[in-house]
């Protein structure tokens, strides 16, 4: 995914690889970072090893910080939308990347995938219900 942003009066192509991988690969301007989410809105951001960093970077800006749903023992909903397909049941075995289910919002189809591997201990949504921004979509076990 190409986005182009502007922070502090300052305008940066950024490229996000995959965003469920951890760490999510990001590339500004041409420079590749590595950044881990954590919980809540900060971000440790850290640059490739075979890569320079320039004095001034995107992670120097507090509005650069990632903030990605699925943190901790439960999978949340990046956007507001209605639940229209469902691939997962309680106690199924998921991979990280893997499609858990689909949000259709603005007409648009979003397909939400799993933050990491592991057992689904609960689906918290069902078919045709609508759900919020950050919503808790599935628990993970353990």
């Amino acid at each position: 995914m190409k986005y182009k942003l502007n922070v502090n009066n300052q305008s940066y192509e950024v490229e996000i690889e995959n965003i469920n991988a951890r760490p999510v690969v990001v590339t500004v301007d041409g420079q590749r970072f590595e950044v881990m989410p954590e919980a809540g809105n900060q971000a440790q951001v850290k640059p490739e090893a075979d890569v320079k960093v320039a004095t001034k970077s995107v992670a120097q800006s507090p509005t650069a910080a990632v903030n990605l749903p699925g943190s901790g023992n439960s999978l949340s909903a990046p956007l507001p939308g209605t639940i229209v397909e469902l691939f997962v049941k309680d106690g199924d075995t998921v991979a990280a990347g893997q499609v858990v289910l689909v949000i259709e919002a603005m007409k648009m189809k979003n397909s939400i995938r799993s933050t990491r591997g592991g057992t689904i201990e609960k689906v918290l949504v069902s078919q045709g219900q609508s759900v919020a921004h950050k919503q808790a979509l599935v628990e993970f076990a353990g």
